[in-house]
């Protein structure tokens, strides 16, 4: 398709959702179910007005599911409550370690005895696929900065940190197909992907986001009408910290989601320490508040002017990012293999992992349920199978690989898609 089109295409697209968003909002479906939709239609199953080859097109997909992973946890790290309370926190830490290396080793045993793929890369499939997505979870994640939803705050928080804590396991995974080195026993892999990696990145991003979140505070206090652009210092925060873990050998994802919760987290107890409402920070209401310049102490809220703009990037990266999702599809791809693989991550592996990692916590079996139903898969996938790709992975097993995480998301844009509103209504109006 030339670039006309594409220009006419994507125009079109962010017209029309820009324009009927009240409508979308009526309907029992989340938008990305359109946007799959369209791009199957467009594609080679149907019209055939564009192919999007992910194989030879591997270096640009992972750079543009980069970026859009990259900001969907920044925003999703700016919604966490303040203060921080490790007895809140404890389902989700537990979820995006414990319940995902469950999931990584059931799909990886489900790959090598029933797919017949070789171990290695049925922990690379594992990988892949154990992550849920903070980009197309929008619907099921926290609405709003300080958002006390218990919910919403495990599945938000479970993604934000386990895009980052996935890593480890996809290196594993190339490392047993030979294409990363994890020295014998696999030593080298533990000390250096999985303990410095996981560790250096939660430093990086913590640091990275007190830094910024005390010096604009700063600025601020010392000139009252000083001008900061939010949006800048917002994306400048994730591009250092991001840069800075790639430089480092630490997890980028990780960094960045904690960048953003500590930048909240400082921004709020500066503004507490002078007597400033929380609320004046957009903290636990539905629609940030805009601060007037003329006040004797402005609050510096970095953290909430840069979420509208993130929002908007997430959208946009999510029309762009689920259309071409649909035009990789071809008919071939459902078959046996796919199918099943979903059916038992979907209906065994999550359910089974959320259960086993909420063992002994406090978090009812409502909330249970649906966290084990609502492990939204989709371009964070994409980014590491992109990534494995341009790491070497064989052409064949790449195909392979394609067709099974392409299916996997598919069908949760469509299941999860279709069932978030209705069971969020309910659990709303349960509570």
């Amino acid at each position: 398709m030339s670039n006309s089109l594409w220009f006419l295409l994507i125009g079109l697209l962010m017209l029309t959702r820009g324009l009927s968003t009240t409508t979308l909002k009526r309907l029992p479906i989340t938008p990305a179910i359109i946007y799959l939709l369209l791009g199957f239609l467009l594609g080679p199953s149907v019209l055939d007005i564009f192919h999007f080859d992910p194989i030879k097109q591997s270096a640009l997909l992972e750079v543009l599911t980069e970026i859009a992973v990259l900001i969907s946890l920044f925003s999703a790290g700016v919604k966490m409550p303040v203060p921080i309370s490790l007895k809140k926190w404890r389902p989700s830490i537990r979820l995006a370690f414990l319940s995902m290396l469950i999931t990584v080793v059931l799909i990886a045993g489900f790959s090598y005895y029933v797919l017949n793929l070789p171990i290695g890369a049925g922990v690379l499939l594992g990988a892949l696929l154990a992550p849920t997505d903070p980009v197309l979870a929008t619907d099921a994640q926290s609405r709003f900065p300080g958002d006390k939803d218990q919910l919403r705050f495990t599945l938000t928080s479970e993604a934000g940190m386990n895009d980052g804590t996935a890593f480890p396991l996809v290196m594993l995974g190339l490392g047993l197909l030979g294409l990363h080195e994890i020295g014998e026993f696999g030593w080298k892999w533990l000390l250096i992907d999985v303990a410095w990696a996981t560790l250096a990145a939660v430093l990086i991003g913590v640091a990275g986001g007190i830094m910024v979140g005390v010096s604009v505070w700063k600025l601020r206090r010392r000139q009252r009408k000083h001008d900061v652009l939010d949006d800048l210092v917002g994306l400048g925060l994730i591009s250092i910290v991001y840069g800075l873990s790639l430089l480092l050998n630490a997890w980028g994802f990780l960094a960045v989601f904690f960048a953003a919760v500590a930048l909240r987290h400082t921004e709020l107890k500066l503004a507490q320490n002078i007597g400033v409402n929380p609320e004046q920070l957009g903290e636990g209401v539905e629609q940030p508040v805009k601060i007037d310049n003329d006040s004797p102490d402005p609050p510096s809220i970095v953290s909430t002017e840069s979420l509208i703009f993130k929002e908007h990037l997430e959208r946009l990266s999510e029309l762009l990012l689920v259309l071409l999702v649909g035009g990789m599809l071809i008919f071939d791809f459902w078959n046996w293999r796919t199918l099943s693989l979903a059916t038992f991550l979907f209906f065994l592996a999550r359910p089974l992992s959320v259960l086993i990692g909420l063992i002994h916590t406090d978090t009812s079996w409502g909330i249970r349920g649906s966290i084990a139903w609502f492990g939204v898969r989709g371009i964070g996938s994409i980014y590491y199978l992109m990534y494995a790709i341009q790491h070497g992975v064989p052409e064949a097993l790449a195909r392979d690989l394609i067709q099974l995480t392409l299916i996997v998301i598919a069908l949760s844009i469509v299941l999860h898609g279709i069932s978030v509103k209705p069971i969020l209504n309910w659990w709303g109006n349960k509570g």
